[in-house]
């Protein structure tokens, strides 16, 4: 099979959606089918990335991380007839989404979207920021969505999101894996002594792109706040983002910048090293659809502190693989921290063993054939006679009504996006509302509160 994948944002950005594409594409390769990954242009790209396509594009659009391709309706007509996919697959509901879904309709191939975002919580990143713009980015997304022939969403909260949004397109739940034998050995010692950290020193470490969505001012102060608690605590950081300059600036004021280490962006075996060198992994983000890097701290051992919110419900379990938090409070995000952190080196084991057991449920080679099983089914499900398909006319008119259906999308969601109260607030994704009682028994018949002290 012939897979097309169109995405706004590729390597060298590091994130979930591109680790996702980047991943299932390999999977897919490694199978036996041809992949070609279509994307904007980005500055650092590397000049040789067999498999990739760049286009033109208006790099760092209004100041965003975003490249914003130009029309390119030649350049793709061409590519088309060279590659002649079996099936396009889009990973976002504008700029390359559109283009895909013409191509889709043009050439009468199925159209796969994967829902990775939750594209309102990205305001920030955009040159107009208001409630307004939020409301209009769900309406948008969820009517792309409506226009595919199947949905990939990469958890259940986030298929529960898109049926109260109005989505009725076939959905599909199907995580991105983890090649957990890539995770299972690492060197933690060397990644602590290249960023001159005691080697009996208790981390708390987080990986991902440093950004305002990831709500990494709460978890800043939550670290800050567990350092002054604790002198043998460092913070080990992985990734890059706009929001490292408050993280500096919040551990300097604190006094504890000589306890902050900041590594950028890692990959490969330096990836799983860095995971090797943490003790607990911290993760406060509520924009999530699903936290692969929580699946990828869990296959290195790591026991997980976490907000409650989807991308981590599904991975995380209170006092079984680590603590999974249903308030959005900095001392009950201490406390978990400390928890952690306080178990004896038998209890720690038995962790080390369940979250490995967690990681088992999300290999990415089973995740890449349940994908290729719901390509064959949409195949099959839309299979167009040849005579349609070499109908100038026939194909013509379905261009027509993509175009229609593109534009007729973007006009629905500024309209309702206004009349629906398009400056009033957005319902923000919501922390589950639960109470979990511990089922881990408790060190030397200590009690919780003990250990949170």
């Amino acid at each position: 099979m012939r897979i097309l994948m169109m995405t706004n944002t590729y390597f060298p950005l590091v994130g979930g959606l591109e680790q996702s594409v980047h991943s299932f594409s390999e999977e897919f390769k490694s199978l036996g089918h041809e992949v070609l990954i279509v994307t904007p242009a980005f500055g650092g790209a590397p000049k040789e990335e067999p498999g990739v396509l760049r286009i033109d594009a208006i790099q760092k659009f209004k100041g965003t991380i975003f490249s914003v391709n130009f029309p390119v309706s030649g350049l793709l007509t061409r590519l088309m007839k060279e590659f002649v996919p079996d099936m396009v697959h889009s990973h976002t509901p504008f700029f390359m989404g559109d283009f895909a879904l013409r191509l889709s309709r043009q050439h009468a191939i199925p159209l796969v979207f994967t829902y990775h975002t939750m594209f309102e919580q990205y305001v920030h990143d955009w040159p107009v920021q208001n409630e307004g713009v939020k409301r209009f980015m769900v309406k948008l997304a969820a009517g792309y969505a409506n226009l595919v022939d199947q949905v990939i969403v990469p958890s259940e909260s986030v298929q529960e999101i898109l049926l109260k949004r109005g989505v009725k397109t076939p959905m599909e739940v199907i995580p991105t894996g983890v090649d957990a034998q890539r995770f299972s050995k690492g060197d933690g010692l060397a990644v602590r002594k290249l960023n001159q950290i005691p080697p009996d020193a208790l981390v708390v470490g987080h990986a991902g792109r440093l950004a305002p969505e990831k709500n990494l001012e709460f978890l800043t102060n939550c670290l800050v706040e567990l350092l002054k608690k604790d002198p043998r605590v460092h913070a080990l950081i992985v990734g890059l983002g706009p929001s490292q300059d408050l993280i500096k600036e919040t551990f300097k004021q604190a006094g504890l910048e000589n306890r902050l280490h900041l590594t950028g962006v890692l990959r490969y075996q330096d990836l799983v090293d860095a995971y090797y060198a943490m003790d607990v992994f911290a993760f406060a983000s509520l924009s999530e659809t699903q936290g692969i890097v929580l699946i990828e701290a869990m296959a290195a051992g790591l026991p997980v502190v976490a907000l409650d919110a989807p991308g981590a419900r599904e991975v995380v379990e209170d006092y079984h693989n680590g603590r999974l938090l249903n308030e959005m409070d900095q001392k009950s995000f201490v406390d978990a921290l400390i928890w952690a952190f306080s178990r004896t080196p038998e209890e720690l084991q038995t962790i080390k063993q369940i979250v490995r057991m967690t990681v088992q449920k999300y290999p990415i080679k089973s995740a890449a054939k349940h994908m290729l099983e719901i390509y064959d089914k949409i195949r099959s499900r839309k299979s167009i006679s040849l005579g349609k398909k070499n109908s100038s006319r026939y194909l013509f008119q379905w261009r027509m009504q993509a175009e229609w259906d593109i534009y007729s999308n973007y006009i629905k969601s500024v309209l309702t996006s206004v009349l629906e109260g398009g400056f009033q607030k957005t319902e923000p994704i919501k922390i589950k509302d639960t109470t979990v009682k511990s089922s881990f028994p408790q060190s030397n018949g200590t009690t919780e509160s003990s250990l949170k002290q």
